[in-house]
């Protein structure tokens, strides 16, 4: 099987004329896209080896000039699922999440996790139900009570009547999610590398199997 790479960065314009780029890291602490050894880009044919300097800057090996770093522009920087750290009990990687069955109270499958998206306000479920549709379902301990990926299953508490179960917004400080993108069907939150559940940071990310 495919070793599975996630989204953590993305190179952008470059940076004066020796070659540098300012890079928009997806890690939990910026400096960190440059801890895990070499990236590769979306096609993993591409390798690359980042040195972060400061304020969004980072020197990439073999590019020395302007129009070698404006060619990078755009690049989509992943790493191997498994060069990140494991997570700490009731803590998940969010792409770890995508492809779970989601089932109710009563261990009942209903459904399946089809993405995990981020657009500022905290990371939300996207649940495809048994009937086809998209159900949004915010990553809360009151929404999730329950999330077993050995197992490959989580309990979700689907809106009745259109309301969500009490305290199942995002200002529930409950189950923290791995940060480890709007982009159907495999949308990532970005900071991809900090397996908490609650309070998850800003929008993007991808996973390629």
């Amino acid at each position: 099987m495919a070793t599975q790479r996630i989204l953590v960065g993305e190179i952008g314009r470059p940076h004066g004329v020796r070659g540098l780029v300012r890079v928009q890291s997806f890690t939990a602490q910026p400096a960190d896209i440059a801890g895990y050894g070499p990236l590769s880009d979306e096609s993993g044919g591409t390798v690359f080896v980042l040195h972060w300097l400061a304020d969004g800057l980072a020197r990439i090996d073999g590019v020395a000039d302007r129009d070698a770093a404006a060619k990078l522009t755009g690049t989509r920087l992943y790493v191997d699922r498994d060069s990140l750290p494991p997570p700490d009990d009731d803590e998940f990687y969010l792409s770890d999440l995508i492809g779970l069955a989601a089932r109710d109270a009563d261990g009942q499958e209903i459904g399946q996790v089809r993405a995990v998206e981020d657009f500022g306000a905290g990371a939300f479920l996207t649940i495809l139900n048994e009937a086809g549709k998209e159900v949004l379902l915010p990553f809360t301990k009151a929404a999730v009570p329950e999330v077993k990926v050995a197992e490959g299953w989580l309990v979700v508490l689907l809106p009745v009547d259109g309301a969500l179960p009490e305290g199942a917004t995002q200002e529930d400080p409950g189950p923290q999610g791995a940060m480890s993108s709007g982009e159907a069907p495999n949308a990532l939150p970005r900071r991809q590398d900090v397996a908490r559940r609650g309070n998850p940071r800003p929008p993007r990310g991808g996973v390629v199997g």
